[in-house]
């Protein structure tokens, strides 16, 4: 990123997938690293100058282990999209723990967050947890372990919007916890120090990170940055990254805003002075993921863009509808072992209309966040959502950001950046080292590629869909 908020090179580096069994997803944190070495080797050759300082951003609930010693992972990361914990989740539940979880982090208890995936692994993998109780092995999420191998195990730290999806972090205390790492049996001593979101946060390690020796200035979870690389610094600007997933994540200031809507309440940055801000979210597991599925699972498309020409070629989705619950449901129904569903075929259904019935669940279920959203911060702005900006991979689609503004009768705007999680991690990375001196300055570089009117919606379409995810919920797996 050059000083002016224009990208200077990419690299981009793919890694595996593995699913050991139904809704259980793991990545092999080795893989990880590599890529990130591969990736940013790709950046680097292709960049006119020589990078100043360093930001990351990272998946954020997804729970890794590694030894202090050598950083060598003894078992694969638990990804945030895995499942196995709804039991555990289902047992504390059930004890009365969930009121008291929630008041504690803003969260409820739900398999995508890290502190279950640690008590599974406790239960399950004995021999491995001995080493987190001994204190050989760190436990933390993707951020710390980047950190770790960046700065060859100088610095065992994660920033408070990372720490802030674990469960094991208070949002009024800021810090970790005992009441919650008692709970989930989680020694305090394993898990990183917080630190600020920008700042002098760490210096990478020359022999393990291409012969650079750069400040660590910038760390954020990915819908964390992407909120500031949207440069939604006001209470009440609502962005939405259409990922694997979508997350609609509204900034509220300083101040903390509880859901009555089935939202989640967490920390967007933290200051250097401690200062921190903080933000409502709604977490919707499946949306670009069900069109990689239509690609991959079904061979319907033959590329994920193909979605939208093919979509163009019918009016409506011909009644179908495609509840994605292929990883449960998250906000704001909170049903993970919900699956997906497709609905109201007929004998004249053609895979244009199940197409066109996948971008419609997006704009969908970005609607069921939206409207419940407005509610809860009503006491922050008042009236509806008056904009909503959007970026990932998905937002280039645009009959799908088309759908989205009739569905929410607001505008949606689309950066001339889209990749504005790493814009963000470059953001926070130039204002911890000097580069920008102020978010006005960050502001200025914000550019327009297009904006999409509201038209009319779609309300039937609408009640179709909520009457499909009800079936959705019901159809548990046993």
């Amino acid at each position: 990123m050059t000083e002016n908020g224009q990208i200077a090179a990419k690299g981009y580096e793919e890694f595996a997938q593995h699913f050991p069994r139904p809704g259980w997803v793991e990545h092999n944190p080795e893989d990880i690293w590599q890529a990130t070495l591969a990736a940013c080797a790709t950046a680097l050759r292709a960049a006119a100058d020589p990078p100043s300082c360093l930001g990351i951003t990272d998946q954020r609930e997804t729970a890794v282990l590694w030894d202090r010693r050598t950083l060598a992972a003894p078992r694969r990361a638990i990804v945030w999209q895995d499942r196995r914990t709804s039991g555990v989740c289902e047992r504390l539940r059930a004890a009365g723990h969930e009121e008291r979880v929630s008041e504690l982090t803003g969260l409820r208890l739900d398999p995508y967050f890290t502190a279950t995936k640690l008590t599974w692994l406790a239960e399950h993998e004995p021999d491995v947890w001995a080493g987190v109780r001994s204190g050989s092995v760190a436990v933390g999420t993707v951020d710390a372990y980047l950190i770790a191998r960046l700065t060859a195990g100088a610095r065992h730290v994660t920033d408070a919007s990372n720490a802030s999806r674990t469960l094991l972090y208070g949002l009024r205390s800021g810090t970790w916890e005992p009441e919650l790492c008692e709970l989930f049996g989680v020694p305090e001593r394993a898990l990183p120090e917080i630190v600020p979101s920008h700042g002098p946060l760490g210096r990478t390690d020359p022999a393990a990170f291409l012969g650079l020796e750069l400040p660590i200035s910038g760390v954020a979870g990915d819908q964390q940055a992407a909120l500031f690389g949207q440069t939604c610094f006001a209470a009440g600007d609502v962005k939405c990254t259409y990922g694997t997933g979508s997350f609609v994540l509204a900034t509220t200031g300083g101040e903390i805003v509880r859901s009555r809507e089935g939202l989640l309440t967490t920390v967007a940055w933290q200051e250097p002075s401690g200062e921190r801000t903080f933000a409502l979210e709604g977490s919707i597991f499946v949306t670009g993921a069900a069109v990689q599925w239509l690609r991959d699972g079904l061979g319907v498309i033959g590329t994920a863009p193909e979605s939208e020409a093919l979509a163009r070629t019918v009016p409506d989705s011909g009644g179908v509808v495609f509840v994605p619950a292929l990883t449960g449901l998250g906000a704001p129904y909170w049903e993970p072992e919900a699956r997906g569903l497709i609905a109201g075929l007929t004998r004249g259904t053609t895979r244009a209309h199940l197409v066109r019935a996948t971008l419609e669940a997006i704009a969908f279920e970005v609607r069921d966040v939206a409207e419940l959203m407005a509610r809860d911060m009503a006491d922050v702005t008042a009236g509806p959502m008056p904009l909503l900006k959007a970026d990932g991979g998905a937002a280039a689609n645009d009959l799908l950001m088309q759908l989205q503004a009739d569905q929410l009768g607001a505008p949606v705007e689309r950066p001339v950046i889209q990749e504005t999680t790493a814009l963000g991690a470059a953001f926070l990375a130039g204002l911890g080292s000097g580069v920008w001196g102020s978010r006005a300055e960050l502001r200025k570089t914000w550019q327009l590629d297009r904006r999409f009117e509201p038209g009319a919606r779609d309300d039937a379409g609408y009640e179709r869909w909520r009457a499909a995810v009800r079936l959705a919920a019901a159809a548990r797996l046993s």
